[in-house]
């Protein structure tokens, strides 16, 4: 399995967006490519159908995307896409880096979309259910392909605006609670500290240091840590640890022992059992459970 990280060129840097229609064109392939390349980019990544329809692929689902529907890929998940009808298929991709967006007023939100608690792929759900938070959304992300294109006086306001109004629709939109976080303001002042953590996931990663790096004393650290990220320190680390495994266990021909050590832990009995604790199972067992879903479990996203 082939994997690129896509650099994202923003067309206005100061917005970290950008947007951008496609249209493809030809006939359907009938197999996948042989070099299947999946890609991944730090930037939340939405789509809109306009006309035709477009197969997207992340590790756990696939899904089927027609006219009007929308998507949302989380920040760094892997993904693929392709045209599955002979009909032009016609989508906006917008890409953002969610992060700018979220000044002082609305910072207690953004535990909700950090993806610390849920990927936000868990919102298509709520956007397979929903129609009118699809015409919502797809409206906000047409004005912002509008404004972008247009680049008309004002347009950086405006952009701003309809971002935020994506963000707002979906966080009220969500009667399932999909998104979930506390409401604690201190996630930007963390924001290096969790960078800190996903550079060296490979190592030994000591909490008293971390705390000098966010000059905190230790138990001040552990405490505003816990109490901004519904999580404590450690638990973090594991879960962000488990998470790498996954991904791993999914995309490479590691060993499991090769992937425990790549994640910093040496001791395989506590490996599995972190593992385990996370997933309900070993990881033999989540590779055929995902083997299992990806090829029956298309999601069909049809109105």
């Amino acid at each position: 399995m082939n994997i690129y990280k896509e650099p994202i060129h923003y067309q206005n840097p100061l917005l970290h967006i950008k947007v951008w229609e496609f249209t493809s064109s030809g006939s359907v392939a009938v197999t996948p490519p042989i070099n299947l390349t999946w890609h991944h980019h730090p930037e939340v990544e939405f789509i809109y159908v306009r006309s035709g329809i477009h197969g997207m692929h992340t590790l756990t689902n696939r899904y089927i995307l027609n006219p009007g529907d929308i998507m949302v890929i989380g920040s760094s998940q892997l993904h693929w896409g392709n045209k599955l009808s002979d009909e032009d298929l016609v989508y906006i991709v917008l890409h953002v880096d969610l992060q700018p967006y979220f000044d002082p007023t609305m910072m207690m939100y953004y535990p909700h979309f950090s993806e610390i608690h849920q990927p936000l792929e868990t919102l298509n759900e709520m956007f397979r259910e929903d129609q009118h938070l699809r015409e919502e959304v797809a409206g906000f992300i047409l004005r912002i392909h509008e404004e972008m294109m247009g680049r008309d006086k004002g347009y950086e306001i405006a952009t701003s605006i309809y971002i935020r109004h994506i963000l707002l629709t979906m966080l009220r939109g969500d009667h399932r609670n999909l998104l979930k976080g506390n409401i604690a303001d201190g996630t930007l002042l963390l924001r290096p500290i969790l960078e800190h953590v996903d550079q060296h996931l490979c190592e030994k990663i000591d909490m008293e240091e971390v705390s000098k790096l966010a000059n905190m004393s230790y138990s001040y650290f552990s405490k505003f840590f816990k109490k901004t990220m519904s999580l404590t320190f450690t638990e973090y680390v594991n879960r962000k640890r488990i998470s790498r495994a996954e991904q791993l266990l999914l995309t490479s021909s590691m060993t499991i022992t090769e992937i425990a050590e790549s994640i910093g832990i040496e001791n395989m009995a506590h490996f599995y059992e972190m593992f385990k604790r996370f997933n309900g199972c070993t990881p033999k067992q989540f590779l055929l459970k995902m083997s299992t879903d990806t090829s029956t479990g298309v999601q069909n996203k049809s109105n």
